[in-house]
Order: structure tokens, then sequence, then C-alpha cells
């Protein structure tokens, strides 16, 4: 076929070149917002007499009428035609005639491209948030079912302190409700309007493009034109944002795996979300925390994909910007996919309460609270501590839990030592007193849960 482009061209391209050329094979995902930004240019280009309106009309007529035809799956885009945009014009134009050969006036697949990449990155960011919502609402849930589920907290991965397994889950949800923020941040500094910038100097033609911006929902336009057609800062944020979650997802399923396993067993994951062993008929594998917690990696790798393709290219547009889509689609097809696993995954988990508690009792969780009582009978907590890493070192030796300590082997190690030790170190005594704003305490926690409920809603009428 002949190029749109080709008037100065005396050959044919290529074919090699061509098939490396063409970006159709995964920039078609973008025909919707190719039409609609086609829709709006249309009609400013009749509202502002640069075609007539009978003009503008045919070609409005005829680009919904092209939308449906794609969306019944009745169109084969060419890969001749190189990429979306002049799919969508030669399409048109077969369908419209001549007339469709003037929807491109005053724009350029500069601008094109910058317009649809910003209407598909606010549309996806948006359904990636609400599958996001409910991952928090299920996991407000876990959390109110489990106010007063002890177990063990670690830091290097060695008991530390006794806390709740709400506690627990509900930071996840700090982290996710800040992952939440930068996605509504993301959308809103994409939310500017590139049409206009054409290739990069604008044009002669008197457009409106408030009009446009307006029309496809944009808070306003971009302010320079080069930038507008060069700028990809929102896909790396958006790629920025999305590994990020990543990591926080990688976090909670390398959490899984380990409470799934013999050795912890404080979940047990549902048939459903678990894999087994083609030679070893015991075996209930976590593959789809696995799964999610390697799918990182990817989203790493597209994160420094697209940062490697810009960091050296010049003002304005250049070939090289191609490669920002297909990396881009990768992060959020795997975003998706994974927050669509994860969400029923936790929701269908089995809470085994009684092997987190165990674990709570051993490994001398409640040796920071018998320090603490030192202290505030008197005792400076820097030589509480020392006595009490003495009374861990004696319970060691003899195989014995410090809460198990007859009243006489506590006084050996300290006379302010009274029989109010062993309620003061009860797992639920240590847990419950943790009355702090952030605590473990279920008080603390129910605080928190009613927070998070109130910030999902305001956060869900706000962005959603």
């Amino acid at each position: 076929m002949s190029k749109l482009w080709g008037g100065r061209f005396q050959k044919q391209t290529d074919k090699l070149v061509e098939d490396f050329h063409s970006s159709i094979g995964f920039d078609q995902r973008l025909y919707l917002e190719d039409i609609q930004g086609s829709i709006a240019h249309a009609k400013m280009l009749g509202v502002q007499n640069i075609i007539s309106i009978d003009e503008a009309n045919t070609l409005i007529n005829g680009l919904k009428e092209l939308q449906e035809e794609i969306q019944a799956g009745q169109v084969k885009f060419d890969p001749a035609a190189e990429d979306i945009h002049m799919n969508i014009e030669t399409l048109l134009t077969a369908k419209v005639g001549e007339v469709g050969k003037k929807l491109h006036t005053g724009r350029s697949r500069n601008d094109q491209v910058a317009l649809d990449i910003k209407l598909y990155l606010q549309k996806e960011t948006k359904n990636l948030q609400k599958l996001l919502l409910n991952l928090q609402k299920n996991i407000l849930k876990i959390a109110s079912e489990n106010l007063t589920t002890i177990m063990p907290s670690y830091t290097h991965l060695q008991k530390a302190q006794p806390i709740t397994l709400a506690h627990h889950i509900m930071a996840y949800f700090a982290m996710f409700q800040r992952d939440l923020s930068r996605f509504a941040d993301c959308v809103k500094r994409a939310n500017t309007c590139p049409l206009g910038s054409g290739a990069l100097a604008t044009t002669t033609f008197p457009l409106d493009r408030q009009m446009v911006a307006s029309e496809l929902g944009f808070a306003d336009v971009t302010h320079n034109s080069l930038d507008g057609v060069s700028d990809r800062d929102h896909i790396v944020e958006f790629q920025a944002t999305a590994a990020i979650v990543m990591m926080h997802f990688s976090r909670l399923c390398e959490e899984i795996i380990l409470w799934s396993s013999d050795e912890f067993g404080f979940i047990t994951l549902d048939d459903a979300y678990s894999t087994g062993s083609s030679i070893m008929p015991q075996k209930k594998n976590p593959d789809v925390a696995e799964l999610i917690r390697g799918k990182t990696g990817r989203v790493y790798g597209n994160l420094l994909g697209i940062l490697t393709t810009l960091k050296s290219l010049p003002l304005a547009y250049n070939k090289d910007m191609q490669e920002d889509k297909e990396s881009f689609f990768d992060t959020i097809d795997t975003l998706a996919g994974c927050l669509l696993t994860i969400t029923p995954m936790l929701a269908t988990m089995r809470i085994n309460k009684d092997k987190m508690l165990a674990g709570a009792q051993g490994g001398f969780t409640n040796a920071t609270d018998v320090a603490d009582y030192l202290a505030k009978k008197g005792l400076p907590f820097r030589e509480a501590h020392h006595v009490v890493g003495k009374i861990v070192f004696y319970c060691l030796e003899h195989k014995i839990a410090i809460d198990k300590m007859t009243l006489e082997q506590f006084q050996k190690f300290s006379p302010i030592f009274g029989e109010d030790i062993y309620s003061s170190i009860d797992l639920q005594t240590c847990v419950n007193k943790r009355i702090l704003p952030g605590g473990p305490a279920p008080v603390a926690v129910e605080k928190s849960i009613a927070s998070g409920e109130k910030w999902l809603s305001d956060y869900r009428h706000r962005n959603i």
C-alpha cells in the first residue's frame, strides 16, 4: 500500500524494515483512545471552521462506526500501515471517502500517540486502583476477624515480640494505601492534553486546544509543544509505582510462602490457589505466591527499560520512543493479573490460630516486657535489659520459658520481681497494653481499621 507519508520517497520500504518498523502488533490496543481523540479533534476542526460542520460530522460518524466494527472483531489491521493511527485513518478514508484525509489536519502522529498513551494510562490506572481497593477491603476483613489472634513478630526473621495477625496484616494495608496515593498522583500529572502540539511546534491552523482537552476530560493542555510530544514521565512514574506495588506484593507473598510451610504452619492455602508435584504426592505448593514474587523482577525490568530508553534522547520525538509501549502494556497486564489472584488467595486461606499462638509462646517474645516491668519498678532500662539477658540465658540452659520460672528463680536475678510479674508478661497482656496509635492492641487496631475504611471510601469518591 502507498504510505500516507510517502510523497518524498521514490522507493518502497524494504519488507524487513517494514516488519521491524511496524508497531500495530502491540499498539492496536490503543484503538479506542485513538478514535476518542480523533472524534474530539474532528469536532473541534468543524467548530473552528477549519473543515465544514458536515465534513466533521461525516468523520465523527465514520469513526463511531469503525469503533463498533473493531469492537465486534470485524476489522483486520494492516502491518503495512505501521501503527494504530495510520490504520484508523486508512480504514476511515476507505469508509467515508476523501474527507477522511482531512482528519489529520493540524495534527501529527507525535501528539496523537502522546494523547493515546495518556488516555490509556488514566483508564488502566483507574482499573488497577479498583482492584487494589478490593484487595484493601479483603485486608480489612482479615484484620477485623483476627483482632485477638496472637502471633510472633520478627526482626531478622528471629522471633521478636507478640503481636496480632490483625496488626501484622494492617502493615500491608498501610503499604498499599501509599501505593494508591501514588497512582492517584500519577493520574493527576498525566491529566494534560498534548493534542495540538503537532510534530513539535504546534500548527498554523487555529485549533482550540482547550476545547479538545475538555472533550476528552483533561484538566488542562500541555504548555510546551516540545514537552507535549516527547514527555513520557507519566509512563516512568506509572512503572515506578507499579514496581513499588510489586515489591509490596513480593514481601507479602514471601511471608505467605513461609507461613504455609510445615515449619511455620500459620496458614493453610486453599487448594484452588495451590499446586502439586509431578513426583511427590504429598506436596501442596504455594505456586501463586511464588509466581507473584517472581513477576516482581519482570516489572522492575520494565521500569529500568523505559528509563534506559529515555535517558539520552534529544528533544523532541525519536523512534526510540516506540519502545515505551510494550513494557508499559506488560506491566499493566502483570499487575492486574497479580491483583486478580492475590486477593482471592488471601481471602480463602485458613488461619491456624493455635499454631500462631504456639509460635508466640516460644522464642522469649515477652522478654522485652520483663525488661519494661523492671524499668517501671525504677530500674534503669539499660540495667533491666542486662538482667533480662541473663534470665534468657538461664532459661535456655534449663530449657524453660520465662513465664514458667518460679518467683524464687526470678528474684535470684533481681529482688524487684513480685507476683505481678506473671500477669505483666502474659502474652495477651503484652499485646493489650500496647495501646499507642499504630500499636498491636485490639483497641488500637480497631481504630486503624475504622480509619482505613473511611480512607478507602474517601479515596474511591475522589479518584475512581
